[in-house]
């Protein structure tokens, strides 16, 4: 078919108004589950420090003499731990023109970019508090200071492949060390880490996974084979919650962890820790020229309040 002579089109048409929606569209993840979970609380100081208690080991010999004159045993005296705070933030600057002009899906491009900024900044946190080997660090004037990550503390109820070690004290101070050989993330492996938390007195409500091992986890007993639903006309090939021979466990799928580590958790025995008002605050920044700055900050740390509560499942292969 042939366009008629002299008919106008928008091929040629001048002055036609854009199309641009009012959406603006984000994929990136936003979920922290591991901040999620944990409780919240303050900090004082830049050193935060809390104590930890056991009991005496079982007495299987208590047996006394009637009439007895009883004298006073040993006492176990409380552990004194302590984390860093770390500062980590994100900075918004934009131009006078840039939030004179209009926009499509926001009114104002200062707060907007202040909303992004504290998404990201979320981000790190998440990152860093379960997805680094990090030891903390009291830093200097000239070093930033870092707060020791989950994987410092975890020692008691680890499963790793041969070369793999945990940190050498349950402190905060030193890191783990990973095998050159991964392994298979298995229901065994898995079993005796839930196993040695329960022997010591945890009890946990969380795993932690990056994708691969999440969908290895679906392999596990009672999923060795999908599951079809008809009236629902869905299939189920998922484990969203474990129920252990200790409990049940729900299970949780981590993008901010690293992918060979699956992690078993307690989530009331761990805690981030904020600086008294410096948790994700926005600052304003002194005017130096034609923009407008914001810093968007936070002062915390991680409080490990019983490592002996969680543990690990280390070296897992991720492909």
């Amino acid at each position: 078919m042939t366009l008629p002579t002299n008919t106008l089109t928008t091929y040629g048409e001048v002055g036609n108004r854009e199309d641009l929606s009012d959406m603006i569209y984000r994929i990136d993840p936003t979920d922290t589950p591991f901040m999620s979970g944990a409780d919240k609380t303050k900090a004082t100081a830049v050193n935060h420090e809390w104590q930890t208690q056991a009991l005496a080991a079982p007495n299987t010999g208590n047996a006394q003499l009637e009439g007895d004159d009883p004298q006073s045993g040993s006492t176990t005296p409380t552990v004194r731990l302590g984390n860093i705070c770390q500062i980590s933030y994100k900075v918004a600057q934009v131009s006078g023109t840039a939030q004179a002009v209009d926009h499509a899906g926001r009114d104002n491009e200062l707060a907007y970019q202040e909303m992004l900024k504290g998404l990201e900044l979320k981000r790190d946190m998440e990152s860093i508090l379960v997805g680094t080997n990090q030891a903390k660090n009291t830093g200097s004037t000239t070093v930033a200071r870092n707060l020791a990550s989950v994987l410092s503390w975890l020692k008691s109820n680890t499963s790793a492949s041969a070369g793999g070690s945990d940190p050498a004290a349950a402190d905060g101070t030193g890191t783990r060390t990973d095998a050159g050989t991964q392994i298979a993330f298995t229901e065994t492996r898995l079993k005796t880490v839930l196993g040695s938390i329960w022997t010591n007195g945890g009890k946990p409500n969380k795993i932690m996974t990056g994708a691969f091992n999440k969908q290895v986890f679906s392999t596990f007993t009672g999923r060795s084979s999908p599951i079809e639903e008809a009236k629902s006309k869905k299939i189920v090939a998922s484990v969203d919650a474990y129920d252990s021979d200790f409990g049940e466990l729900k299970v949780v799928a981590n993008r901010f962890q690293r992918a060979r580590d699956v992690l078993v958790l307690e989530d009331d025995k761990w805690a981030v820790s904020y600086l008294n008002g410096r948790k994700l605050v926005s600052l304003k920044l002194a005017k130096t020229g034609d923009s407008d700055k914001r810093q968007i900050l936070s002062e915390y740390t991680l409080e490990a309040r019983n490592e002996k509560s969680s543990g690990g499942v280390f070296d897992n292969t991720t492909t």
